[in-house]
């Protein structure tokens, strides 16, 4: 059964740090483009990041750019997005999502997981 479950959400303060968890079951992370998206209330789903099957090449949004990091575990079967100086406008239910093309659009990702809220509050 394919299956990629987030975890390591939660509440956290401003400036504080948490990193997301994309764990891959059924499949084989390394051989798929993994996107991180978020949604926060109200608002369309956003892409986050990304890191490419291929090239290993990674995307990063303006607004998270120099604060977030995408990295594999291919032994853990394994994404991770280290999130740095997090602000409350970072608040959001994340997902990770996968696909088999270098595509990093979210209409092309084949599997999704059911996302982790994060929220950046005082």
């Amino acid at each position: 059964q394919v299956q990629l479950v987030e975890s390591g959400g939660g509440l956290v303060q401003p400036g504080g740090s948490l990193r997301l968890s994309c764990a891959a079951s059924g499949f084989t992370l390394d051989d798929y483009t993994i996107g991180w998206f978020r949604q926060a209330p109200g608002k369309e789903r956003e892409g986050v990041s990304c890191i490419s099957s291929s090239s290993g090449s990674t995307y990063y949004a303006d607004s998270v750019k120099g604060r977030f990091t995408i990295s594999r575990d291919n032994a853990k079967n394994t994404v991770y997005l280290q999130m740095n100086s997090l602000k409350p406008e970072d608040t959001a239910v994340y997902y990770c999502a996968a696909n088999l093309s270098s595509s990093c659009q979210y209409y092309d990702m084949d599997y999704w997981g059911k996302g982790t809220l994060i929220t950046v509050s005082s």
